[in-house]
């Protein structure tokens, strides 16, 4: 569940309001449509999880947090994961490493602050970090990141001697890019979600499987929305041995069970190693 409002740019963040405005102008509608995440989106969400006993991971935006600290608060509260998001809606692969490191700092001190936790995840903006970011977080704490697009499961990286958690994130169940495009069907939605468990759950007889439904607050918030989400973890739930879980769990378990190798790191790692990703080696453990 990303907290993101508050955290976009006063002009050029994109949202379904398609008429550009001229630059140097505030976009009022656009920014009063990420407002709608804070205001009824992730209660609605915190809602529907303490219906059904699920808890999950939100990351957050520093600035989104400096703006409702309440609802940071009360996210954590109600037993969910505070990760990082960074400071702002902008890119950090462009910054020199003081300078990204400071970032990644002033982050974790404004969640800290607000939720009195502090994050063991991160999320770069649009999953764009630099070839030094994950070095970075391991050395500022985290455990884990959620930028990897590579695995339908965790998987332990390598990082300077040291074990760290890809915790893979999605985009084909990213409601970013479900909702608000021409030929959208709520009921294609649902589908697309049960087929996807489906398929997951029969594979995870076998081998360790995750599925990841991307959930932002100004998107999956809305009225309608929550009614296809809860029919989907109805669905789910009513399978055994489904474990609902918050994404610093699910690195914690990684990281207890690192003879669950994936298969494809295990194939790499008999014809001689792993390919380099990012600028980083990946070393199955």
């Amino acid at each position: 569940m990303q907290f993101e409002g508050g955290g976009q740019p006063i002009s050029g963040a994109g949202g379904p309001i398609t008429e550009p405005i001229e630059k140097g102008f505030p976009d009022l509608g656009t920014n009063s449509f990420f407002d709608y995440g804070v205001r009824e989106g992730i209660p609605r969400l915190l809602d529907l999880f303490d219906k059904h006993g699920i808890k999950t991971t939100s990351f957050m935006v520093a600035q989104a947090v400096e703006r409702a600290p309440q609802l940071a608060r009360e996210i954590v509260e109600r037993g969910h994961e505070a990760a990082a998001h960074g400071v702002q809606w902008a890119s950090q692969y462009t910054l020199p490493e003081h300078e990204e490191r400071q970032l990644i700092s002033q982050c974790v001190a404004i969640l800290e602050k607000a939720t009195g936790t502090r994050p063991s995840g991160y999320d770069c903006y649009w999953m764009r970090g630099s070839v030094r970011t994950l070095s970075l977080l391991q050395e500022l704490g985290f455990i884990y990141h959620n930028n990897d697009l590579n695995m339908d499961e965790p998987w332990i990286q390598d990082i300077a001697g040291k074990p760290f958690v890809s915790v893979p994130y999605t985009v084909h169940l990213n409601d970013i890019v479900a909702y608000d495009h021409v030929g959208f069907s709520a009921a294609a939605y649902e589908q697309q979600l049960k087929d996807e468990f489906d398929q997951l759950y029969e594979e995870g007889a076998s081998r360790r499987r995750m599925m990841l439904i991307s959930l932002h607050d100004r998107l999956s918030g809305h009225a309608s929305r929550v009614r296809s989400l809860e029919r989907f973890l109805v669905y789910a739930k009513g399978h055994p041995g489904v474990w609902f879980a918050r994404k610093d769990e699910i690195a914690a378990h990684a990281l207890r069970t690192p003879e669950i190798t994936p298969r494809l790191h295990r194939e790499l790692a008999e014809v001689g190693g792993l390919a380099a990703n990012t600028a980083q080696r990946e070393v199955a453990l």
